[in-house]
């Protein structure tokens, strides 16, 4: 039974995840990601006797991560130290400046056909 789907799961919280379930003696094993990015990978229970377990834990782990980041988030406010917008367009401006590019690319190449009318 799948426990955690891995897709876009930071690889430190799929690891606090792992020892939480080596920690509290439940089985499992995990599956890596496809090549071609089908499969995202995932953490299974291979005894589904422990599933409410570890679901348990799993729901109690989160709860404290999520908790853990909007307290780290309130304090990078009130230092003035968060991400914006703005900062984060300024540390990687071709980027941004690549990203707007495209899209007016792929707006134009969309619309040229009803241009033609």
């Amino acid at each position: 039974m799948l426990l955690l789907n891995l897709r876009q799961v930071p690889d430190d919280e799929a690891d606090e995840v792992k020892a939480l379930l080596h920690e509290h003696d439940i089985d499992f094993y995990e599956t890596p990601p496809s090549f071609w990015g089908v499969n995202a990978g995932g953490i299974w229970l291979q005894n589904t006797a422990q599933r409410e377990e570890a679901k348990q834990l799993l729901a109690t782990y989160q709860q404290a991560r999520a908790l853990h980041a909007q307290a780290k988030w309130q304090s990078q406010r009130a230092a003035g130290t968060h991400p914006t917008q703005w900062s984060i367009i300024k540390q990687r401006p071709i980027r941004f400046i690549a990203t707007v590019v495209g899209i007016g690319v792929l707006f134009l190449v969309m619309t040229l056909p009803f241009w033609g009318l």
